[in-house]
């Protein structure tokens, strides 16, 4: 009797174990359970994108035979000129997972067209189109950075380690007048008045600075292409394709051959031919926002080409993305950005997001102040759409952090605060932002510092840190795409959860904790009996009267579904 007791017992405990598996299952939804098993892996979202930004000639070297190209041998003032970095040395960097390792599944990196020849003077010393924000011919890569062909690379290298690729574009001016470089045609260009930045039309229709020619996209007016750039094809031997690949553009779209549809046409190509995934646009409310519509139609019509033409390289589903840099937009402005006579709503003429300029400010704040804030904005007023959060850039000179003596800090809040998060080459290595000699935004853009990643602890230390979240933040959809709420007050938790169709994310985090023993209150989000995984400190944990129990120093600890 008391054997069939026991064995009665024993039956009810395996039934009861198997029904709350089935619950945890069923409150992590049919795809997390998949997850949960090791049989999938997230699918990616824009809006939760881990993004690395990079200049391309300051990144790294992978080719050092093409340094010194067109004559570009003139004495510089400090970092304005090129130092050799090229598209062979990212690829490189990716096929050595310096790029995974970090969680990175989006590359940004600097224009890579051809540039001007010639160097300007600044007021600051010579300066020579390093940064790529000075087009020369937008048909062409400038040979510093290197070939079609090694872009073709970087780009199939990168889908193939599931990152995408997102190609900086200018649209808005040429580069600036030189004794190599002549202006464009008064057709094209307007060369003053300089932008005062009043209003809409004294923002629009001027040009950024002076010697920065300004492209007329708001004319429907045909004009001819410059004869210093037909001269230049007929000299490449490529004048005749130029020509005919127009003509078939213009025929099958039928917009007029204005300044700003020449130029659509030569960005596209990159899409059409190679699957670029996305375009991060330059100055964009220096430009009529209808180009950008029109920009992104083309750009989209070109990826889904693409697609057809390569459906073994195709990734995913996802459209074709652009952020635009609506420079000085922040998040709390919502779907608008203000001119003072007139606001306009970018997310409406083709930006699925923009980059956030507010999150440099707001890293001052508590982290629960900035999380709520930024998770209740995106889903109200910015529903559908995101931003793009950053803490440096290539010319931001009052950065987060400018000594780089918070960087685990600057860490947290950049790729746990909702929406996509931009690092900036260095942020992850403490890369000074202090360059001795260099005036402007050159001293935001030193080489990147690899040697100090070799040699110095400290950094390793650092790397290490920004790689476990960057991992977290790439496995976990939730963190930059999924509604916020806070658990605990002390110590500080809080949790994320993300759906989209049958796909559900569900993360919980500890900032501030002490060290030692400690207890995360996660009740309400994960059932007792749950089995987690504390990603940082790589501990198994079970839910236990609405806590899990961690025992270590580590002041973070980053919380998943346990895979089965």
């Amino acid at each position: 009797m008391k054997k069939e007791v026991f064995l009665a017992a024993l039956l009810l405990f395996f039934i009861s174990c198997k029904e709350n598996k089935n619950k945890v299952a069923k409150e992590a939804g049919p795809t997390t359970e998949l997850l949960q098993k090791g049989e999938l892996k997230s699918p990616f979202f824009w809006n939760a994108a881990n993004i690395y930004f990079l200049l391309t000639d300051r990144f790294n070297n992978g080719d050092t035979l093409n340094d010194i190209n067109l004559n570009r041998t003139k004495e510089t003032a400090v970092l304005r000129g090129f130092m050799g970095g090229d598209i062979q040395g990212i690829t490189q960097k990716i096929n050595d997972g310096y790029f995974t390792d970090l969680g990175i599944n989006a590359i940004w990196f600097s224009p890579i067209v051809e540039q001007i020849h010639g160097t300007v003077d600044e007021g600051t010393g010579s300066t020579y189109g390093y940064h790529g924000y000075w087009a020369k011919d937008w048909t062409a890569l400038d040979p510093n950075f290197g070939t079609k062909k090694e872009l073709e690379i970087l780009v199939k290298t990168a889908h193939k380690n599931g990152i995408r690729i997102l190609m900086d574009i200018v649209l808005n001016h040429t580069g600036p007048v030189t004794d190599m470089d002549p202006v464009w045609p008064k057709e094209w260009v307007r060369t003053e008045p300089v932008c005062e930045f009043t209003d809409y039309e004294s923002t629009t229709t001027c040009t950024l600075v002076k010697n920065l020619p300004d492209i007329i996209t708001e004319s429907d007016t045909a004009v001819e292409l410059p004869d210093a750039l037909l001269a230049k094809w007929k000299e490449e031997g490529r004048l005749s394709n130029e020509l005919d690949e127009l003509q078939v553009f213009f025929d099958r779209t039928k917009y007029p051959r204005a300044p700003r549809f020449y130029i659509i046409k030569w960005l596209t190509d990159y899409v059409n031919d190679l699957g670029i995934d996305g375009f991060r646009v330059d100055t964009a409310k220096h430009v009529d926002e209808k180009t950008w519509q029109e920009l992104y139609s083309e750009a989209s019509y070109a990826f889904n080409t693409w697609k057809r033409k390569h459906p073994e390289e195709v990734l995913d589903n996802n459209p074709f993305f652009m952020v635009g840099e609506v420079y000085g937009y922040g998040i709390s402005s919502g779907r608008e950005y203000d001119f003072g006579d007139k606001k306009v709503d970018y997310f409406g003429n083709g930006f699925q997001s923009l980059i956030n300029f507010e999150l440099k400010d707001d890293a001052n704040r508590g982290y629960e102040a900035i999380f709520s804030k930024y998770s209740d904005l995106l889903f109200t007023e910015l529903e559908g759409k995101s931003v793009v959060n950053y803490l440096a850039s290539h010319d931001d000179n009052n950065p987060f952090d400018k000594e780089r003596k918070n960087p685990f800090h600057a860490a947290n809040v950049l790729l746990l605060t909702p929406g996509a998060s931009q690092i900036y080459y260095g942020d992850e290595s403490i890369r000074s932002l202090t360059i001795e000699g260099a005036q402007g935004d050159a001293t935001l853009r030193s080489f990147m510092n690899w040697r100090e990643l070799d040699s110095i602890p400290l950094n390793k230390k650092i790397l290490g840190y920004w790689q476990k979240l960057g991992k977290f933040r790439n496995d976990h959809p939730a963190i930059g795409a999924g509604r916020h709420q806070r658990l605990s007050k002390s110590p500080y938790v809080f949790g994320r959860t993300f759906i989209n169709g049958e796909f559900k994310d569900k993360v919980v985090v500890g900032l501030k904790l002490p060290k030692g023993k400690k207890s995360l209150w996660v009740k309400g989000f994960f059932g007792d009996g749950t089995k987690l995984h504390d990603a940082f400190s790589k501990t198994m944990v079970t839910v236990e009267n609405g806590k899990v129990f961690l025992d270590n120093d580590f002041e973070i600890a980053l919380l998943e579904l346990a895979k089965n």
